[in-house]
C-alpha cells in the first residue's frame, strides 16, 4: 500500500512539474509579421531574478547583420540578433506585466504585458500608458 501510495504521490510531482513547465513563457518563441503574416524572428524569453527578458536570437527576414539604426541611447546602431527586446516583466497571477518591449523596426519602446493563451501559443501586448492603446502580438513556441 505505501508503495501505491508513493507511486501516486511521485506522478504527481512529475505531472505538476510539467504542467508548470508547459506553461512558462521561458523558452523560443516565433514572433509574425503583423503586415506580410510571415514569421519574422526567433526571440528567446529567459528568466532571471523573478523577471522575464526577451533577445532576438535570429531574424529570417532581414539579415543576420541588421542593426537598430532606428533606437536611442545605447541601443543606437547595435545588431538586432542579440537585442534585449523585452525586458522587466514580473509575474502577476496568469500573465507577466510591468514590462517593456522595444520594436528594433522603428526604435519605439512601449509597455508590455505577455500573457500564455495556450502552451505554445503566447500573446504579448505592447502600448502607450493604458493597454488598450496599443497592439497586440502573438508568437508561437519554436519546437
Amino acid at each position: 500500500m505505501k508503495i501505491i501510495a508513493r507511486s501516486i504521490a511521485l506522478f504527481l510531482v512529475f505531472f505538476a512539474f510539467s504542467l508548470q513547465a508547459q506553461t512558462s513563457p521561458v523558452g523560443l518563441w516565433k514572433t509574425i509579421d503583423d503586415e506580410t503574416g510571415e514569421a519574422k524572428s526567433y526571440v528567446r524569453i529567459t528568466e532571471k531574478n523573478g523577471k522575464l527578458y526577451g533577445k532576438v536570437e535570429k531574424l529570417l527576414l532581414k539579415p543576420q547583420d541588421t542593426r537598430c539604426t532606428a533606437c536611442e541611447g545605447d541601443k543606437k546602431d547595435q545588431l538586432v540578433v542579440g537585442m534585449e527586446i523585452l525586458s522587466g516583466l514580473e509575474k502577476d497571477g496568469d500573465a507577466w506585466e510591468d514590462g517593456e518591449i522595444l520594436d528594433p523596426n522603428n526604435g519605439s519602446v512601449y509597455s508590455c504585458y505577455i500573457e500564455m493563451e495556450n502552451t505554445d501559443k503566447l500573446k504579448v501586448r505592447g502600448y502607450i500608458g493604458f493597454s488598450l492603446l496599443g497592439r497586440t502580438q502573438y508568437w508561437y513556441r519554436v519546437k
